[in-house]
């Protein structure tokens, strides 16, 4: 398999793919109300707030070509890869310039880099992709997105050996929130990106397909909770925001949102689980 993995991902690299797509505020708004928030403000010349992008460019395939997990099948430009099962692993994003609402946006794909590594749980394959967002006005948003491909949820795939003990949140971090996201909050989260991934609104298919406990939160909803944290601690206009997730987070159990300010512009974030497990950890800076 590892042959045929890295022969894939080697003719993956350097594909390039475009697209186009509209600053939407009915969308905007949406985003808005999933996050508990008014939606004041967000209209037409007004500026995106920074990290709800993830409006844009989302799945545009139709219904009767997705696989049973909800994905869409492989594509010209995603690799079909030996291992099936596709995740959100962690993206990097340069904040350029604002995208205005109503703005008309282009973006430019380009597969830059796979790699694989041997998990506790068999083989794992991670492709980065880089989103180039741009407007008439230039390059706005850069984001560098890590997919990882797992294999089928068998008993030959479970972790072998005794599980880590998982590493623990800071416990001393100045800004602090919590969240709980229900079925609700991940079934609307999911209809504004247009994510059909079974495992965030299918529990039957979460827990006797993926082997997991229950139905888990997106993790560009947990990037998003992250940021919004961050904002209400030290507002203003972002620079960069990175997040690596760690392990998954489930509906109905509490997150805690932890941060901690390093001088006037960055910080460390953390989205820990209910017993205090480190579940994203994402680092964050504001422009001057």
């Amino acid at each position: 398999m590892q042959n045929e993995l890295e022969d894939a991902l080697e003719n993956a690299l350097g594909k390039q793919e475009v697209t186009h797509d509209e600053v939407s505020a009915p969308l905007a708004r949406r985003l808005a109300a999933t996050l508990d928030q008014t939606g004041d403000g967000l209209e037409n010349g007004a500026p995106l707030p920074d990290g709800w992008y993830v409006i844009l460019f989302t799945p545009t395939a139709p219904t009767n070509v997705l696989e049973k997990d909800g994905h869409a099948r492989a594509s010209d430009f995603l690799p079909k890869l030996p291992l099936p099962r596709r995740m959100f692993a962690g993206r990097k994003v340069y904040f350029e310039q604002p995208l205005e609402i109503g703005a008309k946006v282009e973006r430019v794909s380009t597969i830059s880099k796979g790699e694989i590594k041997e998990g506790r749980s068999g083989m794992l394959a991670f492709l980065t992709i880089t989103h180039d967002m741009n407007t008439a006005a230039g390059l706005c948003v850069r984001e560098e997105q890590t997919l990882v491909y797992r294999a089928e949820a068998t008993d030959a795939a479970k972790p072998s050996g005794p599980p880590k003990q998982a590493p623990q949140a800071p416990t001393d971090c100045p800004w602090t929130d919590s969240a709980t996201p229900t079925p609700a909050t991940l079934l609307r989260y999911s209809a504004v990106t247009f994510n059909a991934h079974r495992i965030h609104y299918d529990e039957s298919y979460a827990r006797e397909e993926e082997g997991y406990p229950e139905r888990i939160v997106n993790g560009g909803l947990t990037a998003i909770l992250l940021i919004e944290m961050a904002r209400r601690n030290r507002p203003g206009p972002l620079k960069e925001f990175g997040v690596t997730n760690r392990r998954a987070l489930y509906v109905n159990r509490p997150i805690a949102l932890l941060g901690m300010p390093e001088g006037d512009t960055a910080a460390r974030l953390w989205a820990a689980d209910d017993s205090g497990a480190i579940a994203s950890e994402a680092t964050l800076t504001w422009k001057a």
